[in-house]
């Protein structure tokens, strides 16, 4: 049975809390050993009836991360469409990926015909090979916090094109494309887009819910 110290247990919570969406990066290379520990964290994820449905497609060409740059370019000029001023403008200022900066790119796939045709736990929610695989994506970015290491997940691509240029074979998912490295002026001390005034983080008094869903979840009022 692993046990573990006041000290080690404060460490993993003060890893999450401090985990950022990382968009700026110095161009130093992460070291091999280092990005060895990142993909073996990240395989080292839970998953439904541990069917493990993740790739790794590590990216460190820059023609290819070039070619993925601007499939991102065009679905941020899409996405900024859908907005009217003034908050068109404000989101044309949040930058939005760090493809061509950072020294590695990692996109994360999910192949749902792993362990088929019958995966443990998969017979009435069918979607846990996606939830699964964004388990090893959460494993993968906590340590790279712990590492000093910037995350930032690119969520503005087209997944078809994405899967051409990596030759992702048809049947398997892009699920998430991060770009990795040293995180320029390090990490800041809340998210990036509460620091810009985009949105702020709940209370999460708001958010939990006792016994049912039943109406708004219990707020400070409630539960003094």
């Amino acid at each position: 049975m692993v046990s573990f110290t006041d000290a080690e247990r404060d460490a993993v919570y003060k890893t999450i809390y401090a985990r950022r969406d990382i968009r700026r990066f110095r161009d130093d290379p992460i070291p091999e050993d280092v990005l060895e520990r990142l993909l073996e964290a990240a395989h080292h994820a839970p998953s439904v009836g541990f069917s493990q449905p993740w790739d790794l497609v590590v990216v460190r060409d820059d023609e290819t991360k070039a070619e993925i740059a601007e499939i991102a370019d065009r679905a941020i000029a899409a996405a900024r469409e859908a907005y009217e001023e003034p908050r068109r403008s404000e989101f044309a200022d949040l930058k939005l990926e760090g493809i061509r900066e950072s020294p590695v790119n990692i996109c994360v796939t999910c192949d749902p015909t792993r362990g088929a045709p019958h995966v443990l736990g998969r017979s009435s929610m069918k979607r846990t090979d996606v939830y699964s695989t964004c388990l090893a994506v959460q494993n993968l970015w906590l340590a790279a916090r712990a590492e000093g290491i910037g995350v930032g997940w690119v969520s503005v691509l087209y997944p078809y094109e994405l899967q051409e240029v990596l030759d992702v074979p048809p049947h398997v998912k892009p699920i998430a494309y991060l770009c990795l490295g040293y995180p320029e002026g390090g990490f800041p001390d809340e998210p990036v887009l509460q620091q810009e005034g985009w949105r702020d983080r709940l209370d999460v008094e708001t958010l939990v819910h006792e016994e049912r869903w039943e109406g708004e979840a219990a707020t400070d009022n409630e539960t003094e």
